[in-house]
């Protein structure tokens, strides 16, 4: 076993005598050593119940025979960090997490892991170390919470507490609406209920093969997600105690390219959050899979939008598509377009993919459509290309409300305060592209994520009539035409950083078009005299992060060599 380098052998007693000391018998030396890297912190509605979670699952590890190692990564909550500073911390935490995983299982040669995430960053950041490591590895996540309803009945989450605050700003809703709202939005623990980016990921873990059917669609503090987290402690067990599915199930031999593709596959047909594009570049890279962003149009083409989910949908949640038969029973319908939408390979749970989902049915067919009866015949997500878009750029065509061609004058913020303040002022008109520049990853840096600015569009009743663009990102719960991720960004001297007031901006999701009318005469000529912006930073950590961070169109990953 891997953890015979720390646990065998006359020289290895000065680290037997320190194990011992953790409570460790000679019984012991002998199992498995499991990692159960747990992402337990009090302030996230995901994960303030994650502590007691490891204590059913170091429960099921030691009654399967093998030895548990509990240790916790940080996580930050995006809601939370919303709207302020603290949103530049967001993004840069999936690095420290993936540095964490890295190094608390290489420093102490555990033989397989399971690890518990939830919301936003930490599920990316758990992968992605986990990725360096290679040893087995179950994920099994929180859960996502119930929706909640206002007092009137009406389905609710955390998306409608955003853009209340946008309709209470224009008096469409009065200050006890407002207050039902805020106390009903978020009603139990668990990853926010709609297809937000902590969903998005959980339901795309399913996809890739590295977790167990339900991951993302059980409800969190339920008896059916506790059996979920026993059903994955049994299973790490039995693939660590067996030399050879310790090697057959190494994580880089299940995520793989073909796990990459389904995992966009799926976030297609069901609509997920844009930022899962961000993660699984970052994924593919730390798995040596060469898949780029212009990729994701081509498996576009290939696949039918036919779960609409909230913020798209917003009667829809999570525990709906669970109940409708989760997300075996979407893969199960997408194969009915063909073989090739989704590809086959082996799980964690020892099954090939297409017997994984071969008994999954639909019970539900208002919440999950038939492959003859889907919302779009494209999927959910987009990636545009032009002069204001070289590299790419990102949109969840899923979630827009309104013309899928639009053409506006550009009204320009260097940074999302910047831009709430102007639209609170009401600068923004119909037929307006705002622009909110100097958000991308260098840039934040960070790549805040712009769900005050869109949530304020939407509560004023513009979101069908004024599109936004940046090269920062938006949250899972952003709908209407929000186009992210533009690159180059405005730090590296992107276009986007050379757009004026009043400039034509011209958007095509179905030619995956994002343009500017500008000659490249003037856009020589505006680059000549262009300085970008540079924000001043105490934080060490953020000016490490600024220094090391690619663009958005790789993943936002950290270089190693210059």
């Amino acid at each position: 076993m891997r953890s015979d380098e720390v646990k065998k052998g006359n020289h290895r007693a000065p680290h037997r005598a320190l194990l011992r000391a953790t409570g460790l018998k000679d019984q012991d030396f002998n199992k498995p050593f499991i990692g159960v890297a747990n992402s337990f912190i009090e302030i996230i509605p995901g994960h303030f119940f994650l502590n007691k979670v490891a204590e059913i699952i170091k429960e099921e590890i030691r009654l399967n025979g093998c030895v548990p190692f509990e240790f916790n990564t940080i996580g930050i909550d995006d809601g939370i960090a919303m709207g302020h500073d603290g949103m530049l911390y967001s993004l840069p935490s999936r690095e420290l997490i993936a540095n964490s995983i890295e190094s608390v299982m290489n420093a102490h040669k555990l033989d397989a892991m399971i690890a518990i995430p939830n919301c936003d960053k930490i599920v990316p950041g758990m992968i992605m170390g986990a990725l360096r490591v290679d040893v087995p590895t179950i994920f099994v996540s929180g859960g996502p919470m119930k929706k909640g309803y206002t007092q009137d009945g009406t389905p609710i989450d955390l998306a409608s507490a955003f853009e209340a605050v946008g309709k209470h700003e224009s008096g469409l809703i009065t200050d006890d609406e407002l207050m039902d709202i805020e106390c009903n939005a978020c009603p139990s623990g668990g990853s926010c209920s709609g297809m937000f980016t902590a969903n998005s990921m959980n339901t795309l873990m399913e996809a890739m093969g590295i977790a167990l059917p339900g991951n993302g669609t059980i409800l969190a503090l339920t008896p059916e997600r506790e059996e979920l987290y026993r059903e994955a402690a049994r299973r790490i067990c039995e693939i660590a105690k067996d030399n050879e599915k310790r090697e057959r199930f190494k994580l880089k031999y299940i995520l793989n390219e073909n796990a990459i593709k389904n995992a966009f596959a799926v976030d297609m047909a069901m609509g997920g959050s844009t930022n899962t594009v961000l993660h699984m570049l970052a994924i593919a890279y730390e798995a040596g899979v060469d898949f780029k962003l212009s990729d994701i149009n081509v498996i576009s083409q290939q696949v039918s939008h036919i779960a609409k989910i909230s913020p798209s949908l917003s009667t829809v949640h999570m525990e709906d598509i669970n109940r409708a038969g989760g997300v075996n029973a979407v893969m199960n319908e997408m194969t009915k377009r063909g073989s090739h939408v989704l590809l086959d390979n082996l799980t964690i749970g020892g099954q090939m993919l297409y017997e994984k989902i071969a008994n999954a049915a639909i019970t539900d067919k208002n919440i999950i459509r038939t492959i003859d009866n889907p919302y779009s015949e494209v999927g959910g997500l987009a990636i545009l290309y032009g002069n204001l878009a070289e590299q790419g750029a990102v949109i969840k065509s899923a979630g827009i409300i309104g013309d899928r061609v639009f053409t506006g004058k550009a009204v320009c913020y260097d940074g999302q305060i910047e831009a709430i303040t102007g639209i609170l002022a009401g600068e923004v008109k119909a037929g307006d592209v705002v622009v909110i520049r100097y958000e991308g990853p260098i840039g934040g840096p960070g790549m805040q994520e712009m769900l005050s600015p869109t949530s304020l569009i939407m509560g004023m009743g513009l979101g069908s009539a004024v599109a936004l663009i940046t090269d920062g990102r938006f949250s899972g719960a952003t709908r209407g035409a929000s186009i992210g991720h533009v690159s180059p960004e405005a730090a590296e001297g992107g276009v986007i950083a050379l757009l004026e007031n009043g400039d034509e901006i011209h958007i095509d999701i179905d030619q995956y078009i994002l343009s500017v009318n500008l000659s490249e005469e003037e856009i020589r000529l505006r680059r000549k005299n262009f300085i970008p912006v540079k924000r001043e930073l105490k934080s060490r950590w953020l000016r490490q992060y600024r220094i090391l961070v690619g663009n958005a169109s790789s993943g936002a990953i950290l270089r190693t060599e210059f």
